[in-house]
């Protein structure tokens, strides 16, 4: 099935409905699939063979999700924030794309030999009704509708590809047709080129909620927006969260504010727990996924954040149509409440990267392997304990940052920490830590050595960090991941 069904979906059944933007400019349904034809003509009409959108969130990036489907293409959403070695190695990934690009972002695409527009141009050409209807081509259920590369944290990004029958499983199995209300609208803050974008672009617009975009994010502009705009759902990145609760003097009151959900990152016991004593009429969600996943895998609901306790630090439970499994090093099931490493099986994953560089993402029997550390409880809750790649090596012992890292993040002094594995040559690898003191808060060298002892407290002796430093802030992406490589260096410095 094409992604555009979805759009058919919508445009039929509440089309004059506005599903993209403010309430006084934004699109309707049936504009937003007028929209989606024209551009697929424009692809028909270049011979592109992709849709290369390198750009901020606008309207335009819902346009070209569509376009993209219509014509059969994939939509290639970039980052525009890499570096330009980067940023020319995934550009020249495809020499025959139409490009949808920011002006800032022309010099890269023009390396490239090609020729970009910009997204105000790409409306201003979709707001013309294609030369002829274009009807969605006969694609290949598994054939790529999106291309995504990964952040690339650990690692040179990956171009995942997302087939059509990937994303529609997704929103298949996760969201009920037409079950917005008219008023509803969602708010989403984060970049178009994470998978979050696309999965709540399509989710959305299946559900018939208006989705608005804050692209640079304060929290004052945050709430501001909220109330503006009437907003019922929304989604932040833990940091996001964190400064909105955060912030001195800040008036938090979003009495439109219905449901909230949060991912990308693991969120601090602490915020979430303040948010809820802020806004208790609030439903909160928290959504584990991964690009290979098509987004959400696992939800923590909100009759789980009321009920408290040691569930608020898990992940929640897997979303229909998909299975969770935990495994030891040499792959064996393990039971629960050990931990392993994370797998997970369903319509909605990957399985391939772009190019098969990298082969089939999934084994024999169909499960991808995360690369997160985790357990799952008796009753089949899902708590994270980090990336396998993140583990501390110590003395042959392996050790999960993020046990101490929740010890820290509990202190009233600490607004954010990170816990990582520095060389040492007795050890193998030393534990230190960093951590950003909260506003007005000053962390000097008698505190941080109370900060140690307090995680010996928690922990045994051999988890507690050989040095703990405090830094302003802790180096994250866009969508709130640690960039632990650039922490190890900072510390070595």
């Amino acid at each position: 099935m094409n992604i555009t069904v979805l759009l058919d979906m919508a445009a039929d059944g509440f089309g004059d409905r506005v599903v993209v933007g403010t309430r006084e400019a934004g699109l309707t349904a049936q504009a937003l699939r007028a929209r989606a034809s024209a551009g697929a003509a424009l692809v028909e009409a270049e011979g592109a063979d992709a849709i290369l959108h390198l750009a901020v969130n606008t309207p335009a990036f819902p346009v070209a999700l569509f376009a993209a489907g219509l014509a059969g293409v994939p939509l290639v959403p970039v980052n525009y924030r890499l570096g330009a070695e980067q940023l020319d190695h995934l550009v020249g990934n495809h020499p025959r794309a139409l490009v949808v690009a920011d002006e800032r972002q022309r010099a890269a695409i023009e390396r490239a030999g090609l020729t970009a527009r910009t997204p105000e141009e790409f409306l201003q050409q979709t707001r013309t009704p294609a030369p002829h209807a274009v009807e969605p081509r006969e694609v290949d259920p598994d054939s790529a509708a999106v291309v995504i590369y990964t952040s690339g944290t650990t690692s040179a990004p990956k171009g995942v590809v997302l087939t059509h029958a990937n994303l529609v499983s997704y929103v298949l199995g996760t969201v009920e047709y037409g079950a917005a209300a008219e008023d509803d609208a969602a708010l989403m803050s984060v970049p178009p080129y994470h998978i979050a974008a696309v999965s709540n672009a399509l989710t959305n617009l299946y559900a018939g909620r208006r989705v608005i975009v804050l692209e640079a994010f304060t929290p004052q502009d945050w709430v501001e927006t909220v109330r503006d705009q009437g907003v019922t759902n929304a989604m932040v990145v833990p940091t996001m969260l964190a400064r909105i609760m955060d912030e001195p003097g800040l008036d938090r009151s979003v009495p439109s504010l219905r449901s909230l959900a949060y991912g990308g990152a693991a969120m601090p016991r602490r915020v979430v727990e303040q948010a809820l004593r802020e806004w208790p009429a609030v439903d909160f969600v928290n959504a584990y996924g991964l690009t290979e996943t098509s987004s959400t895998i696992t939800v923590l609901g909100p009759e789980d954040h009321r009920a408290g306790g040691e569930r608020l630090s898990s992940a929640g439970r897997a979303v229909p149509g998909v299975e969770i499994q935990v495994r030891a090093d040499d792959d064996t099931p393990l039971p629960a409440g050990t931990s392993g490493h994370v797998w997970v099986r369903g319509e909605q994953v990957s399985t391939a990267y772009a190019g098969g560089g990298s082969g089939s993402s999934l084994d024999a029997d169909g499960w991808f392997h995360t690369r997160d550390r985790g357990r799952l409880d008796a009753e089949g809750y899902l708590f994270l304990e980090g990336r396998v790649d993140d583990t501390i090596i110590r003395g042959a012992e392996n050790i999960a940052p993020a046990e101490i890292e929740d010890v820290l993040q509990r202190h009233p002094d600490v607004a954010d920490a990170v816990v990582v594995g520095v060389p040492d040559e007795e050890w193998g690898q030393r534990i230190e830590a960093v951590v950003v003191p909260r506003r007005g808060v000053d962390l000097d060298a008698e505190a941080l050595e109370a900060l140690r002892a307090t995680v010996r407290g928690s922990l045994r002796g051999a988890k507690t960090p050989d040095r703990i430093v405090a830094w302003a802030e802790l180096p994250r992406t866009p969508t709130g991941k640690l960039v632990r490589r650039d922490v190890v260096a900072g510390l070595a410095r």
